[in-house]
């Protein structure tokens, strides 16, 4: 029994449970630090990031982008396609090309699910039999609870570097594809480093 359990619990989430298990966690990131307001930034990433989304593996996710108010050098990305970059960040950015490398690396990391095995390896211990067999379908469910507050944590741990370098690489080429300059993204982590 606790077998079949934990390889319910292993099982992938389907498309709409991850993206409503990124939403909670997006939530709980805005309830920290809210969006900037200021209209005319926020419709300027999400354009830039829709473009950018067409060009990867998983252009039909629910894709949203934000800037936080916030005067750290961050950005980040939930599973299911929500995706942060801070005011801090953007206030160091130089160019067009340096946004869509960030918000490509971010995307990397949505399609690969790398958030969401950062989650399950957090996690599994806590929330692995709560998850086996329930779907995270409702809206006040105890176990969606549990895996957006792990998935809270994962990003105040930050992912693995693996993780990081292949979103790297692989964010390079997808804005490179989306016709942007593919120094965008190395020249800001020249900048971050």
């Amino acid at each position: 029994q606790v077998a079949q359990k934990v390889q319910e619990a292993n099982k992938p989430l389907t498309e709409e449970q991850e993206v409503r298990l990124g939403h909670g966690i997006a939530s709980k990131l805005l309830g920290a630090s809210p969006l900037l307001d200021n209209r005319q930034v926020q419709d300027y990433v999400n354009l830039v990031g829709r473009w950018v989304s067409l060009h990867t593996e998983r252009p039909d996710l629910p894709w949203a982008f934000g800037v936080l108010d916030s005067s750290d050098l961050n950005a980040f990305a939930t599973p299911g396609g929500t995706i942060f970059i801070t005011k801090g960040l953007m206030q160091h950015l130089t160019n067009e090309s340096e946004l869509a490398g960030v918000l490509a690396h971010e995307m990397v990391h949505v399609v690969s699910t790398h958030p969401l095995a950062a989650l399950q390896t957090s996690a599994k211990m806590n929330i692995a039999s709560d998850l086996a067999g329930q779907a995270l379908n409702t809206s006040d469910n105890p176990v969606l609870d549990k895996a957006i507050q792990a998935g809270t944590e994962v990003y105040a741990k930050g992912l693995d570097k693996n993780d990081e370098f292949e979103a790297d690489r692989k964010g390079i080429v997808i804005a490179t594809r989306a016709g942007y300059d593919p120094y965008g993204l190395p020249a800001v982590l020249q900048m971050l480093d």
